[in-house]
């Protein structure tokens, strides 16, 4: 099993953050405080689903102040439970939600590289990751 202290894992998860985080319109909310890709898959997941147990998981957590640390949070309880290409799948598929919140460089925007990134995603669940949440 992939474990915290794993180098690969710091790796996948900066990749990610960086895919998630590319060419995101900069959006702030009511308060001023900018958005980030947590509130991309918030948004996108609440359009899905009723609630998805890693958001709910994550927003319990008093420790996590920012979108980013939430964010990252997510990333991990996803990993762990198996859930990462079907959580980011059901964020990806309204092309108006994505051109809200991606510019036209993302490769969210692109049918061909969105499919290739969830195709790479969902052979994750493949492996077991046991990290601290």
């Amino acid at each position: 099993p992939v474990t915290d202290g794993s180098r690969e894992l710091h790796s996948l998860c900066a990749q990610l953050e960086f895919l998630l985080q590319f060419d995101l319109k900069e959006k702030r909310s009511f308060f001023g405080q900018r958005k980030d890709y947590w509130d991309f898959l918030c948004q996108g997941l609440a359009q899905r689903r009723q609630e998805h147990e890693g958001v709910r998981f994550v927003t319990s957590l008093d420790k996590l102040k920012t979108p980013v640390g939430r964010g990252r949070a997510f990333l991990r309880y996803c990993l762990v439970h198996r859930q990462l290409a079907e959580s980011l799948q059901l964020c990806l598929l309204d092309p108006e939600s994505l051109r809200e919140w991606y510019y036209a460089r993302s490769p969210f925007l692109s049918p061909q590289r969105r499919a290739e990134i969830l195709g790479s995603l969902y052979e994750l669940d493949g492996v077991t990751f046991h990290l601290a949440l």
